[in-house]
């Protein structure tokens, strides 16, 4: 295990009804202009935005609307944002919605902070934001974990990028289960496989000798898996939304990540489909995974064996190490496919190789992976995935 800091996370209230007691405890402490950030209007539909409007309102804040965030969410839409915040002098942002909301809002909160270009600052200038306007997540979409973190990932549309960026981290997040109901169960489990996909892609991350954070990494790859199938079973089961709400924290509040440097090739590469398709991430993902494992397990055959057994509990007996890691990888495949999620790039309309070659060459290439990859091999990687 390597040396780690672990710093706080956000407060977070989680259950049904957290978010009443959230607001009222919270909104004490905000000043009086308060940015609502939610995406397409489906909050509306859904009720969560008069629940929180009311709130505001009984608090006396000054409520300013930002809405329209996509999936995938633009750089240019941090940049309206944050014109808001300014135009506005914003106290208090509460991003209202899924990861894409969420990571929004994040680099909203520092672009409002500083006078100059935070895209040139993080990627060119090689800076961090330091400053920030306070904000609070409300999450209703699970999966991204967004909420537990300060990572943002933001598409710049005009340099074709899809990035990771670093904003702000919230107050306090409110996690209520119930609010995930209404989410069409393709969101749900597109979401929910990347929360696996995060849970993976920091257990194959250097080092690759076991320590307790992937022994509870396997514990939270295991409960997903299995809610997954509990949600399809019974849509309206709230403890299986109660629990993947939690994965999806878990697997991104830190706690997985110490003592370790993660991997997340395969989310480099997806985020650049992403860029140049504007695919589904958990999608996206699915398709990637296998083939990607396919191709580095060799390079940590015992902790791919592991997975294998722990994970999928797959039966080792009279098989190498070799034969069982890849039964694991199997084993993951054949859940893509039966919880729905697409096993190809041309299930997803996405076969222009040309373009595929543009992404590649464009993938960022992590240091925790297990095999370092070239920009040729990830290349392979996408084309087996046609």
């Amino acid at each position: 295990m390597n040396n780690f800091k672990m710093t706080n996370m956000p407060k977070v209230y989680f259950g049904q009804g957290a978010l009443k007691e959230a607001l009222n405890t919270e909104l004490k402490t905000v000043g009086d202009n308060v940015l609502l950030a939610y995406g397409g209007g489906s909050i509306k539909k859904t009720g969560i935005y008069d629940e929180v409007v009311t709130l505001l309102k009984e608090a006396g804040k000054n409520i300013f609307e930002f809405s329209g965030i996509m999936s995938n969410p633009t750089y240019a839409k941090v940049l309206e944002g944050a014109k808001i915040v300014k135009d506005n002098q914003i106290d208090f942002i509460i991003a209202v919605g899924g990861g894409s909301v969420i990571d929004c809002c994040k680099i909203v909160s520092a672009q409002a902070k500083v006078d100059q270009d935070i895209w040139q600052m993080e990627f060119v200038d090689g800076k961090l934001p330091t400053e920030f306007i306070p904000m609070a997540a409300v999450t209703t979409a699970s999966g991204t974990g967004s909420e537990m973190n300060n990572g943002a990932v933001i598409t710049n549309e005009e340099l074709k990028i899809k990035a990771g960026m670093l904003g702000a981290l919230s107050k306090f997040a409110v996690l209520d289960p119930a609010y995930t109901l209404t989410v069409p169960m393709k969101q749900v489990v597109s979401g929910a496989f990347d929360t696996l996909s995060h849970a993976m892609e920091t257990y194959f991350g250097k080092p690759l000798e076991n320590n307790v954070s992937d022994e509870i990494n396997e514990a939270i790859m295991r409960n997903t898996i299995r809610n997954i199938r509990a949600a399809i079973k019974e849509p309206q089961d709230i403890q299986a939304r109660s629990e993947l709400m939690w994965d999806s924290a878990m697997a991104e509040n830190g706690i997985l990540k110490l003592g370790k440097v993660t991997d997340f090739q395969a989310h480099q590469i997806e985020h650049q489909l992403g860029a140049y398709t504007d695919c589904n991430h958990g999608q996206g993902l699915a398709v990637i995974h296998p083939v990607l494992y396919r191709h580095i397990y060799e390079a940590g055959v015992s902790k791919f064996a592991r997975f294998a057994k722990e994970v999928w509990h797959v039966d080792d007996t009279n098989l190498t190490e070799k034969e069982t890691a890849l039964k694991g990888i199997e084993a993951l495949a054949d859940f893509i496919k039966e919880i729905g999620l697409p096993t190809t790039l041309t299930q997803m309309n996405i076969t222009d190789v040309d373009m595929l070659k543009k992404v590649a060459d464009s993938s960022n290439i992590t240091a925790g992976c297990c095999k370092q990859l070239s920009h040729d091999e990830i290349f392979e990687i996408l084309k087996e995935c046609l």
